[in-house]
C-alpha cells in the first residue's frame, strides 16, 4: 500500500493552529520538518494538559501509523488508534473478512508516546493503555516508528 499523500498546506495549517493553543509562535522550519514538529507540538499539548487540536492530532496519530505501516508492512495485524485511524500491518497470514484475528487498540495519546519512545510496549500493557488481542498482537519489535 503506497504511503498517504500528505496536504502540506493542510498540515502546516494544523501545527501552526495548535501551536498558537499553545502560545508559541507559528512554524517556520523546512517542509521535511513538518510531521516531527506536529507531533511535538500535540505532545506537548498533552503534557500540558491540554486537550490538542483535532486535527493536529489526528495528522500526527495518522502519520506515525503510517511510518509503523513503511515500517513493519503487512496485513496480519489491525492497529487502531480511535477516533483518527486504523491501519493494517505486520507480516504473516493475511486476513481479509470480518474481524482481524490481531487487534491492537488504544488511545492517541498513548500510541503517539509508544511511536516516539517515551513509553515501552511492555509498561503500555501493563498500565491497561493498550488493548491487544490475537497471537501476533505484538509491537514491541516495531516501536519505536
Amino acid at each position: 500500500m503506497p504511503p498517504r499523500k500528505v496536504d502540506q498546506g493542510k498540515l502546516r495549517s494544523a501545527l501552526d493552529e495548535q501551536l498558537v493553543a499553545l502560545d508559541e509562535p507559528p512554524f517556520d522550519g523546512p517542509a521535511s520538518a513538518l510531521v516531527d514538529a506536529c507531533v511535538a507540538a500535540v505532545l506537548a499539548a498533552y503534557d500540558k494538559g491540554l486537550k490538542p487540536e483535532r486535527e493536529a492530532g489526528r495528522f500526527a496519530v495518522r502519520l506515525l501509523l503510517d511510518r509503523l505501516v513503511e515500517k513493519a508492512p503487512g496485513r496480519t495485524v489491525e492497529v487502531r488508534v480511535p477516533p483518527y485511524a486504523a491501519v493494517q500491518c505486520v507480516e504473516g497470514p493475511r486476513h481479509t473478512r470480518g474481524t482481524p484475528p490481531n487487534v491492537i487498540e488504544t488511545d492517541p495519546r498513548t500510541w503517539l508516546l509508544l511511536a516516539v519512545g517515551r513509553l515501552t510496549w511492555s509498561d503500555a500493557m501493563a498500565a491497561g493503555a493498550v488493548l491487544a488481542s490475537g497471537a501476533r498482537a505484538d509491537l514491541s519489535d516495531h516501536l519505536p516508528v
